[in-house]
This record gives structure tokens, C-alpha cells and sequence, in this order.
């Protein structure tokens, strides 16, 4: 008898479906409809018009049946819920931070920090901005600086840690505003508006050697922070040997400070923290949540809602699920690849990232490629998909003049434990019909724009 154990040749989701939600496909004739309506923004949907949704990561994911069952031991209590304290314990035990600080959701736990650490004229140098993070940094006052390496912004580059710092650019702004300057560095894992690219630990450690050299603060974006562990393990020398919870707690324990958005990694519908190990800084941030959150010990989350977020976090780090997560989305950018459509390589964590600029080249820039390319997809296949390009990066608050960042992507969002490779299937299909008829794409132009944050609520008419 051969006892010799089968060569695995694929992987399978490491769950089973106990509950399903229905969807329906709509025409061709509905969605036109429905776009127009929207005015060409896929987040101006309504959810029952859309038949695979990949507009976020962001709340979408599944939850388990321990985390629905977390809910049932809220306990809602308006101060002291052990269900805070089971989520700081938890924080510390896997992210190694002392002090934690509830928040409704990532960019809640982002203006307190902003508010407590940034002065007017400060700069923010962070491995490529992301949309929320950097409006707060400039509501505080703050500049950002962008100290990515180069390879990020180059969509066909293969560079395995595109998410890694530039330590030039980082001497580089030192020599010209001085230490002093620079509240701190804000460091994003898994970086999203790159394509979900990791930063490797050597970089990360080189890093904090950097900070402590000049006395800057390292502050962590720490999201997505499992997917990036996942590529670490897969990818960097010397780390094939760690557990993903053994990389988590390293990447984190080199940072100072943590804002976390709860609703990607730990698999909840809302939620968030900041974390720090800085006492005083804790109690500063316990003022301020009270103002703007709730009390310190809920800060905008119900028990219940802290209870599965703590669930989550330990869910997060398991090698089976976190492998079953990115190996679907490394499906479906195989599929793209593999006919031919121009996405960001490698391929990230939390997406699969259209090159809108190269697919839809007749487009100028200033007419907007990645939010058509995202209208044209909905339409053809009833697949939603969001904008990251010019419309997200905005525009110069002193210039009005928009950015115009060298990535114009489209983001096809997987939601944690959510669709099936059939799914996935479809969405290639789709995407490769708009790929093989990209003529008929017409640019587009601002009809409403608002102030800030201009992706979520702007509307835009086709430029004929």
C-alpha cells in the first residue's frame, strides 16, 4: 500500500455555504439605464442593479459562524463592555499594541490621529497616499509627501515589494524641511491605491532603524495587513518558515502607532481602532474620541460589533483562509492575464487592477479613462468596479488644477468569503468583452463635483 500523500494541484475554499443571499442579473437595456441615472459612478448604484459586486472590500466580507455567534454576546453596556476589553486583548496578542482606542470605521480612528500628531506646514511622507488618510492629514494642516519607490507607479513592473520606501526620497525631504517636520511616517501594508502591494520586512525594519536615527514616528495603515503578511511568506528570503500570525506581530511590533479599518482583514461590517503603545498619546486619544466617536471604550462600535471584530482578528491570520482569500484573487488576474487585458503586476492581495490608461488609450487623462472603463464593465456585464485614478487622486487645494497620478486603474474589489471562482469566471468574461470593444468607450467629463472626496458622490456625462 502507497502511503505516500497526493501532491495537492489545487486549493478549495476553506469553508462550507450554510446561508445564501439571492442576486439576479439584469439587461443590458436596465443597466444603461441605471449608469445614466448614476451618472457614469458606480457608488451612485443601487445595490439591487448590480449583479457581482466588487465596488469595495470594505464590509462585504462573510462572516463566520463564530463571529454571528460573537453577536449574540454583545453586551451593550455604555461603558466598560467586556466586549471592549476582549478586542484590546486581542489587539495586543496579535498586533502587539498596548493601547487601543474603538473607532466606527478606519477614517474615524485617522482624523483623531491627524488631529493629535499633525501641525500646520507639517509634511507626511507614506508609501503612496490613500484618499481618506491624506484628506485628514490636510484638514489637520499636513502636506504628503509620497516616498514609494518608483517600480510602484509602473503598472507592468514585476518588482515583488512595490509597497517598500525610498530611503532617498526619505534624506531627501529631511535635508530640505529637517526632522522636526515630519510627525511621523505613515506606512501602509498591502498598499491599496499601488494595486495591493506588499512591503517586504527587510525594507520594514531598515525602516525603523531610519526612525529612530532622526526620532520620527512610525504610523501603520494596517488594513490589510494579513494579505500582506501572506505575500512576506510567500515571497521574501528567510520568511517561508513563519506562521502568518508570527509576520503580523513582527510588522506591527516596528510600528508605533495603528489605524485599522476592521471591515477588510477582520472580515466585519463596520468597525475600527486606532492602537498605540504610547500612554500619553492613549489618553489624548481617549478625549477626542469622546468627542467625535463615542466613549473610549465603545468609540462608535456596538458590543456586539467589538466582539466579532475580535473573532475576526484571529480568523484573519490563518494560513488556510488567507490563502484561500489571495488565491482568488491571483485567479482572476491569471484569467485576465492570460487574455491579454493590461492589469497591475504582480498581482495584489485585496484586487485585481484594470490599466485603464493603457486599455481605454484614446482617452486623455483629463477625460477621465479609469471612471468610464468602470461604467463600460457595469454596463456590459452588471459587474461593479470603483475608480482609482484622477478622479480619486482630486485636485490641489492651492491650484485647483487636478492630479494627475501615473496610475489609472480600475479596482475589481474580491470581498472575503463572499463569490465563487463561477464568479470570478464571470467577471473575466465580462471585462475581456469591454477589452476586445474598447472603441465604443467614450471619455467623460464633471456634470457635479464636490469639494472633497469627489469619487464617492461626483456625477459625469459622456464627452461626444
Amino acid at each position: 500500500m502507497n502511503t505516500k500523500a497526493p501532491r495537492k494541484k489545487s486549493w478549495a475554499e476553506p469553508f462550507k455555504i450554510k446561508m445564501v443571499e439571492l442576486i439576479k442579473m439584469t439587461s443590458y437595456e436596465d443597466r444603461f439605464k441605471a449608469i445614466r441615472e448614476a451618472g457614469y459612478n458606480t457608488f451612485l448604484l443601487r445595490s439591487k442593479d448590480v449583479y457581482i459586486d466588487l465596488l469595495t472590500d470594505s464590509g462585504t466580507s462573510a462572516m463566520s459562524d463564530r463571529q454571528w455567534s460573537g453577536l449574540m454576546m454583545g453586551d451593550e453596556a455604555y461603558a466598560g463592555s467586556r466586549n471592549f476589553y476582549h478586542l484590546r486583548d486581542t489587539v495586543e496578542e496579535y498586533y502587539s499594541y498596548k493601547y487601543t482606542v474603538p473607532a466606527h470605521q478606519g477614517r474615524g480612528a485617522e482624523h483623531i490621529l491627524s488631529q493629535l500628531l499633525i501641525k500646520e506646514g507639517d509634511r507626511v511622507p507614506g508609501n503612496m497616499y490613500f484618499t481618506t488618510t491624506r484628506l485628514h492629514q490636510e484638514l489637520a494642516g499636513g502636506v504628503f509627501v509620497d516616498v514609494i519607490i518608483d517600480e510602484a507607479h509602473d503598472p507592468a513592473n514585476e518588482h515583488p515589494f512595490k509597497g517598500n520606501v525610498d530611503f532617498n526620497k526619505l534624506d531627501a525631504l529631511v535635508n530640505e524641511i529637517g526632522a522636526k517636520r515630519i510627525p511621523y511616517v505613515c506606512i501602509a501594508t498591502a498598499v491599496n491605491m499601488a494595486g495591493g502591494q506588499p512591503i517586504s520586512l527587510e525594507n520594514l525594519r531598515k525602516l525603523r532603524q531610519w526612525c529612530d536615527e532622526h526620532k520620527i514616528t512610525i504610523v501603520h495603515d494596517m488594513t490589510r495587513v494579513a494579505e500582506n503578511a501572506y505575500f512576506i511568506k510567500d515571497r521574501e528570503p528567510g520568511c517561508a518558515d513563519m506562521s502568518i500570525a508570527e509576520i503580523v506581530y513582527e510588522i506591527c511590533s516596528l510600528t508605533d502607532i495603528a489605524t485599522m479599518s476592521a471591515k477588510k482583514d477582520a472580515m466585519v461590517n463596520i468597525g475600527g481602532f486606532l492602537a498605540m503603545n504610547d500612554k500619553d498619546l492613549y489618553d489624548r486619544a481617549c478625549n477626542m474620541v469622546v468627542v467625535y466617536e463615542g466613549l473610549h471604550t465603545y468609540g462608535g462600535m456596538a458590543g456586539r460589533d467589538m466582539e466579532a471584530l475580535a473573532i475576526g482578528i484571529t480568523e484573519s491570520v490563518d494560513y488556510d483562509h488567507i490563502r484561500a482569500r489571495v488565491g482568488q484573487v491571483l485567479y482572476l488576474g491569471d484569467r485576465l492575464i492570460e487574455a491579454g487585458v493590461p492589469i497591475v503586476r504582480p498581482v495584489g492581495g485585496h484586487a485585481v487592477f484594470l490599466d485603464a490608461r493603457n486599455i481605454l488609450s484614446h482617452i486623455p487623462q483629463e477625460q477621465f479613462p479609469a471612471q468610464a472603463l468602470a461604467a463600460a464593465i457595469y454596463t456590459q456585464s452588471g459587474v461593479r468596479s470603483m475608480e482609482r485614478g484622477a478622479v480619486s487622486a482630486g485636485r490641489n487645494k492651492e491650484t485647483g488644477e487636478n492630479y494627475m497620478p501615473k496610475l489609472e486603474l480600475v479596482r475589481l474589489t474580491i470581498p472575503r468569503r463572499v463569490y465563487t471562482q463561477a464568479h470570478m469566471d464571470v467577471t473575466a468574461e465580462g471585462v475581456i468583452e469591454v477589452y476586445e470593444n474598447t472603441d465604443k468607450v467614450k471619455g467623460l467629463r464633471f456634470t457635479y463635483e464636490p469639494e472633497v472626496l469627489r469619487f464617492f458622490q461626483g456625477r459625469f456625462e459622456e464627452v461626444e
